[in-house]
C-alpha cells in the first residue's frame, strides 16, 4: 500500500461489504454496491489498475435459524440467495471482477490458513467463558440464538451485536437477561472452552493504522472510542455446526466475522487465477508474507465500521498481510424519512424497481450523488423524480440530444473543426475536478464534474445560438464541434456512475473506442459521423410519482396490518420515536431574548481527542464565531464549507475539550440534521 495519488504502480482492489445470504436485495443494499462499483470504475478512469471483488456471506446463526424454519439445510438456503444476488447485481450494472461466497473451497482453505498463521504468531489462546445455554433444548445459544439487554447501553440486543442501540459488537456471555430464541424461555450461562484472538495486543498498531487510514471521517474517527476504552480480545469460535470448522477441532466453527472478510482475499485470488498472475497478482495486492501490498479500498455500511477498522486490519497485520489503504462507510437509506423494514414491506426491492420500468443508471445516479458518502440518504419518489428530471433529463440529456440533433441535421455528424481553446479549458477543469474527487473517494463530487460540464455545454450552445448562424458556416461548425467534444467528455466522466447511458452516448456519437476502458484523456476522443440521436433519458411525470407513492403506501399499510403487534425484525435504521412535547411553555419575551441568526460555515475540522466534536468557524454577518458542535461522526466535515446553518448566538460561552465554543449550531434528531434556510437569507439575518 502507498499513500501516493492515484494512479500508483501498485494494483488496487475495491471491495464492498458482503451481502448476507438471508433475504432479498433492496435499494438500501444497493447504495453500497453501486458506490463501490463507481469507485472502482473511477480509479480505472485515472489509469489505476483495479479489480472489484465481493461474495455472499453464507455462514452465521440467522441463516441456520431460517433454514431450519424452512426445513432445508443452511447451505441450500444460503445458496439460493447467493444465486439470486449473482443474477441481480449485473442488472444494476454492478460489475464485479469476481463474485464468490464464503462457503466455497477457496475461502474455506484460506480461512484455515489465516487461523493457523494467527496461532503460529501467538495471537490465539483458549479460555473458559460463559455461554448462553437453552436448558430445555440442552444446547448452546451462539449469537442470534439468544437475545437480551446490551450491557453497555441497555437497549434490546442480539447475542453478538447491539443492533438497535450503541452498535457494539458483543462477545459471548456479555448480553444480560438472556432469552433463547428457540423456545422463548430464559437462558442460563454455562462455562465452555473457546478460542480467542488477542486483539488487545495490537492496540498500538491499530492506533497508528487509524492515523494512516484514508476514506470517510466516520470510519477514521469512530474506532478511536473503542481504542480509548481499551480493546477486548475477540472470541473467534462458536458452538454450532454451520460454518468453517476450526482447524483441529470437531465441535467448534469459526465466528462468521472471521471467514467473511477473508472472502475479500479469496475472491481476489479467484479472479487472479482466472486471468493469470501476469495480468493481476492477488498476492501482490494483499502483500502476502510481509509484502507492501496494493491499494486496498473497502466500501462498507457504517454499522460494520468496527469489524473493518479494528478486527480485520488486526487480523491482516498479525498474519503478515498488507493493511487497507481506505475504508469508506456509507450512511443508511430511509424511505420517506423512516427506516427500511422488510417485515413491514417498507422497502423498495431491487426487482421491484426494475419491474417499474426504470433504467438502473437512474437509481445509481440517485444513490451515489444525492448526498455525501457517509450521510444517511432519504429516498422518496418525488426526490428521485427531481434528480432525474432536473439533472439527467434537463441538463445532461437535453445538452447531448440538442447538440447531436443539430449536428446530424446540419453536418451529418461531427463537423471538420478543431475544439476551441475556451472549451478545452472547461473540459480540462472538469477532468481535474473529477480527479480530485476520486482522490478523496467522493463519488458525489465526481458525478458533479460531469453534470456541471453538461451545464456549461447548455450555456455555451444557448449563448452562441448556432441556429442563428449561417448553415454550414465555419462559425456554426465551430460551435457544434465544441458541443460534441463536451458531450464526449461528459460521457467519459459520467461512466463510473451511469455506465450504460455513457455507452449509449458514445455509441450515438460514433466514437471509435470503448467508453468503459477509456481513461480521462479520452475526453478528447473524436466523435464521428452519426444519424439523428434518440433521447438519452425519459422524463418522469407527476402522475407516475403519485402512482408510485400510492402503491408504496398501500403495501406498507397492508404489511403493517398483518404484523401490527410485531417488532421490526430487519431494519437498517430504527424508526424515529418522537419525544413528547414539553408541557411547560415559555412566554414571548423569553423567546424574544433568543438571538437566533443565519450563519455560514467557513471551515470545519475535527477536534483532536474528541470522538464527536468538531470546531466550526461560522460567519454570522457581524462577525465570525468559533462554535463547537457534536457532528464529527455524522457529517463529512470537508463538505460543510459554505453551508448555511442556524445559530443560537447569545448562548453563554463554554469550553469543550479545551476549545472555546461561542454559540450553538442548531440541528434536528440523533443524526444532527443541520437546520438551514429555504431561500437566500444572508449571514447575520435574525430568525424570528
Amino acid at each position: 500500500m502507498s499513500h501516493e495519488e492515484f494512479p500508483t504502480d501498485r494494483p488496487a482492489v475495491v471491495t464492498c461489504g458482503l451481502p448476507y445470504a438471508n433475504g432479498d436485495l433492496h435499494i438500501g443494499h444497493l447504495r453500497g454496491y453501486t458506490a463501490a462499483d463507481a469507485v472502482n470504475r473511477s480509479l480505472k478512469k485515472l489509469g489505476q489498475q483495479s479489480a472489484y471483488v465481493c461474495g455472499s456471506d453464507m455462514h452465521g446463526t440467522p441463516i441456520a435459524v431460517n433454514a431450519a424454519e424452512e426445513g432445508v439445510s443452511p447451505e441450500e438456503f444460503a445458496m439460493g440467495y447467493h444465486e439470486e444476488y449473482a443474477e441481480a447485481f449485473p442488472k444494476f450494472n454492478v460489475e464485479f471482477d469476481n463474485y464468490g461466497h464464503t462457503h466455497d473451497e477457496t475461502n474455506t482453505e484460506l480461512t484455515r490458513e489465516f487461523v493457523e498463521r494467527l496461532e503460529d504468531a501467538g495471537y490465539v489462546y483458549e479460555d473458559e467463558i460463559m455461554v448462553a445455554w437453552d436448558p430445555e433444548e440442552d444446547q448452546p445459544l451462539p449469537d442470534r440464538y439468544v437475545e437480551g439487554t446490551c450491557p453497555y447501553c441497555g437497549a434490546q440486543a442480539r447475542g453478538d451485536e447491539c443492533d438497535e442501540g450503541c452498535g457494539r459488537h458483543l462477545e459471548p456471555g456479555e448480553i444480560e437477561n438472556p432469552v433463547s430464541t428457540l423456545t422463548g424461555n430464559p437462558a442460563e450461562y454455562r462455562e465452555r472452552e473457546h478460542k480467542y484472538f488477542a486483539v488487545s495486543e495490537l492496540a498500538e498498531y491499530l492506533s497508528d493504522f487509524l492515523d494512516r487510514l484514508e476514506g470517510t471521517s466516520n470510519a477514521q474517527n469512530q474506532p478511536r472510542e473503542w481504542l480509548e476504552e481499551g480493546l477486548q480480545d475477540w472470541c473467534i469460535t462458536r458452538d454450532m455446526d454451520w460454518g468453517v470448522d476450526y482447524p483441529g477441532e470437531d465441535e467448534l466453527v469459526l465466528y462468521v466475522w472471521v471467514d467473511a472478510p477473508i472472502e475479500y482475499v479469496s475472491s481476489t485470488k479467484q479472479y487472479s487465477e482466472r486471468v493469470g498472475a501476469d495480468e493481476y497478482d492477488w498476492e501482490e495486492v494483499w502483500g502476502r508474507d510481509g509484502g507492501d501490498g496494493g491499494e486496498i479500498v473497502h466500501v462498507i455500511g457504517r454499522d460494520i465500521i468496527q469489524h473493518h477498522t479494528i478486527f480485520w486490519p488486526a487480523m491482516l497485520h498479525a498474519t503478515g498481510h498488507a493493511e487497507p489503504r481506505a475504508v469508506c462507510a456509507t450512511g443508511f437509506v430511509t424511505i420517506d424519512g423512516k427506516g427500511l423494514s422488510t417485515s413491514r414491506n417498507r422497502a423498495i426491492w431491487a426487482e421491484e424497481y426494475l419491474d417499474e420500468g426504470f433504467h438502473p443508471d437512474l437509481l445509481r445516479y440517485y444513490l451515489t450523488t444525492m448526498g455525501g458518502f457517509q450521510q444517511d440518504l432519504d429516498f422518496t419518489w418525488e426526490r428521485f423524480q427531481e434528480r432525474v428530471n432536473g439533472e439527467l433529463v434537463g441538463t445532461v440529456g437535453n445538452f447531448v440530444y440538442r447538440s447531436m440533433l443539430f449536428a446530424a441535421r446540419n453536418f451529418d455528424g461531427t463537423p471538420d473543426a478543431a475544439v476551441s481553446d475556451d472549451v478545452q479549458e472547461q473540459i480540462d477543469a472538469a477532468v481535474e475536478q473529477f480527479r480530485e474527487a476520486v482522490q478523496a473517494y467522493d463519488v458525489r463530487r465526481a458525478g458533479d464534474a460531469a453534470v456541471e460540464l453538461a451545464q456549461f455545454g447548455n450555456e455555451y450552445i444557448q449563448q452562441h445560438e448556432p441556429w442563428q448562424l449561417a448553415d454550414g458556416s465555419d462559425e456554426q461548425a465551430q460551435v457544434i464541434r465544441d458541443c460534441l467534444q463536451v458531450a464526449t467528455a461528459v460521457a467519459v466522466l459520467l461512466e463510473p456512475i451511469c455506465p450504460e447511458k455513457a455507452e449509449t452516448v458514445w455509441d450515438q456519437l460514433n466514437v471509435d473506442a470503448d467508453v468503459h476502458a477509456a481513461e480521462t484523456d479520452a475526453v478528447y476522443a473524436e466523435p464521428g459521423a452519426f444519424d439523428e440521436p434518440d433521447e438519452l433519458f425519459e422524463k418522469i411525470e407527476d402522475d407516475r410519482v403519485d402512482e408510485l407513492d400510492a402503491a408504496l403506501e398501500a403495501k406498507i399499510e397492508e404489511a403493517t396490518e398483518d404484523e401490527d403487534d410485531e417488532d421490526d425484525d430487519d431494519t437498517e435504521m430504527a424508526d424515529t420515536e418522537l419525544e413528547p412535547l414539553i408541557d411547560d411553555r415559555i412566554d414571548f419575551d423569553t423567546f424574544e431574548g433568543l438571538d437566533i441568526r443565519v450563519g455560514r460555515i467557513e471551515s470545519a475540522e475535527g477536534i483532536e481527542g474528541a470522538d464527536k466534536l468538531a470546531r466550526l468557524e461560522v460567519d454570522i454577518g457581524v462577525e465570525t464565531r468559533q462554535v463547537v458542535a457534536g457532528i464529527k461522526q455524522l457529517h463529512d466535515l470537508d463538505e460543510l464549507e459554505g453551508k448555511k446553518v442556524i445559530v443560537l448566538a447569545n448562548l453563554e460561552q463554554a469550553e469543550l475539550f479545551g476549545v472555546e465554543s461561542n454559540g450553538m449550531v442548531l440541528a434536528a434528531g440523533e443524526q444532527a440534521d443541520l437546520l438551514t434556510t429555504h431561500e437566500d437569507a444572508e449571514p447575520g439575518t435574525k430568525v424570528r
